[in-house]
């Protein structure tokens, strides 16, 4: 496994057919800064010291396995979450986030950027700027403003300057164009965190690198708990950074099948879901070549999830590899599916996940019905604080 780690991406960052580098020469120059830091300082001592001091007094790392019997029970399968939901700030994204932070102080950067669409990616990279004492700004679709209301105020008071953004559909998308535009006013004072496995080299690997710890500890907790692998491993996925974090330690084992959960939302019209790999074809979008959802004039397609943090017309180029060769099943969960898995958790285990992760949980539930002797392990990858008063305001208390 570790001979893939290393193999891939190449040098250009290619996954296969997708990833590289479509960026002006001037940001390409930045970015190879970054890919030869990346390369030196990560491999450092004093570097994974001090990022593994974080995650265990900082972030509260490991997160544990948890069963959930009394869903199990009435589902038939049995159903494991890693519990990501606790680490720091409520969601994966601070595994990449102090990452990336640690990164951009080694080389002298001052300031940190970037997107965010749940706001999970946005509170994390806010957290990690207030760490490390270093500037940060946020940029965030209108729309997403306005149903993670929470997350903004965290942000907020982490010290962040959040930026509406005003064009477009007003959601993710956009706030990563709006995001890049800011980091190219000023590449050399300041450093684009981008909040998935998506963009140019390096990004991909350096963020997929980061989230392999998630991987690690469930794959070492799970057989520790169990005695053996899980029958079948399930996230959800958007960009994808935390469905590689997990699928990561899985890729090579046999006997553990691996699902990719995609958001299909309020049907499978074109505008109406952002199931990029199911419905994508490949294309390019923000530096990088992916499955990607297509207008007929080869421009990315209005996206839309009830999920925040799933609102994106690509994918990372990794899950689109992974994909092609067959290695991770890639399937889809509507709105209703993940409304119906949030109330669910919420009452059968006392968890109330993200909308994000509910599409995980969403499948898995009906995976359980089908394989009532298997195991299952879902990477439940976020708290759904910061979507309860969108949850309330249009769905109610079920």
């Amino acid at each position: 496994m570790e001979n893939y780690f290393k193999s891939t991406p190449d040098n250009e960052g290619n996954y296969g057919e997708y990833g590289g580098s479509f960026i002006p020469p001037e940001l390409q120059t930045e970015m190879d800064k970054i890919t030869d830091a990346y390369y030196s300082i990560s491999k450092s001592h004093q570097f994974i010291s001090e990022l593994r001091n974080i995650r265990k007094h900082f972030q509260g790392r490991p997160t544990p396995v948890y069963y959930a019997k009394t869903l199990s029970e009435e589902l038939g399968g049995r159903i494991y979450l890693k519990r990501e939901d606790l680490n720091h700030t409520g969601a994966h994204k601070l595994n990449h986030c102090m990452g990336e932070a640690l990164l951009a102080k080694y080389l002298g950067k001052k300031k940190l950027i970037a997107e965010t669409g749940a706001g999970q990616h946005g509170v994390a990279l806010a957290t990690a700027a207030a760490y490390f004492g270093m500037e940060c700004e946020i940029h965030m679709g209108e729309v997403d403003i306005a149903k993670e209301h929470p997350n903004v105020v965290r942000m907020k008071l982490l010290g962040a300057n959040v930026i509406p953004v005003t064009h477009g559909l007003k959601t993710l998308k956009e706030a990563v164009d709006s995001a890049f535009d800011a980091y190219l006013e000023d590449p050399i004072n300041s450093i684009y965190c981008i909040g998935s496995v998506v963009g140019p080299h390096p990004f991909p690997m350096m963020v997929r690198d980061f989230q392999r710890v998630v991987g690690i500890e469930a794959k070492e907790q799970f057989f520790e708990m169990t005695g053996e692998l899980p029958d079948n491993v399930v996230a959800c996925v958007g960009g994808g950074s935390n469905a590689m974090g997990i699928f990561s330690a899985f890729l090579d084992d046999e006997e553990t099948t691996i699902y990719g959960v995609e958001p299909s939302g309020r049907s499978f019209k074109p505008g109406d879901h952002a199931s990029s790999i199911t419905y994508g074809k490949p294309g390019i979008i923000h530096g990088f070549k992916c499955y990607l959802l297509q207008n007929d004039k080869g421009e990315p397609a209005p996206v839309y999830s009830i999920a925040s943090g799933l609102d994106y017309p690509g994918v990372g180029p990794e899950h689109s590899m992974l994909h092609d060769n067959g290695s991770v099943n890639y399937v889809t969960a509507s709105d209703e599916d993940c409304l119906n898995a949030f109330y669910t958790l919420s009452r059968k285990e006392g968890i109330i996940p993200a909308l994000e992760s509910a599409h995980a949980v969403a499948y898995a539930m009906e995976l359980a019905k089908k394989e009532q002797r298997s195991s299952i392990l879902v990477n439940l990858s976020g708290r759904g604080d910061k979507d309860i008063d969108f949850i309330v305001d249009n769905y109610g208390i079920r």
